[in-house]
């Protein structure tokens, strides 16, 4: 798959795959904004991307981000493919230690279904696990 990137700024980075079997490409950082309001870091790539119908980018966390004093802000982006604007990734806490020009996030893209909702009426056929949730799993 290729995935047309725009360059917003001179300095931006392309994603990069450190090793061919991994699964995320590396977004760099090229600005940091503090959002006092928030409490947030806000890291702008200096990408857009124009990502195929039926797929989605996937923005995840480094596993380093525990090592810089963040936790991405939504857990995981989801960038669609109708957005084109600059891809940023958002940090809770205003002491996140990742600096300009370093690796900041992961992405990974997916290919999304076509999927209706309908609703019935019936109950659903009993599962192992039927209702339970929330830390019911191995718990009789």
């Amino acid at each position: 798959m290729i995935i047309p990137t725009k360059k917003l700024i001179p300095e931006a980075k392309l994603p990069e795959q450190q090793h061919a079997q991994d699964a995320g490409f590396d977004l760099y950082a090229t600005s940091k904004t503090l959002d006092r309001a928030h409490r947030a870091t806000i890291y702008g790539t200096g990408l857009a991307f124009d990502i195929p119908r039926g797929f989605a980018m996937f923005i995840y966390p480094r596993s380093s981000c525990f090592k810089n004093g963040a936790l991405q802000a939504n857990c995981v982006g989801v960038i669609d493919s109708g957005y084109h604007g600059e891809v940023h990734v958002v940090m809770k806490g205003l002491n996140c230690e990742y600096e300009v020009g370093e690796r900041i996030a992961q992405a990974i893209v997916m290919p999304i279904p076509k999927v209706e909702y309908f609703e019935v009426t019936n109950d659903f056929a009993i599962s192992e696990r039927d209702k339970r949730g929330l830390g019911s799993t191995g718990k009789n």
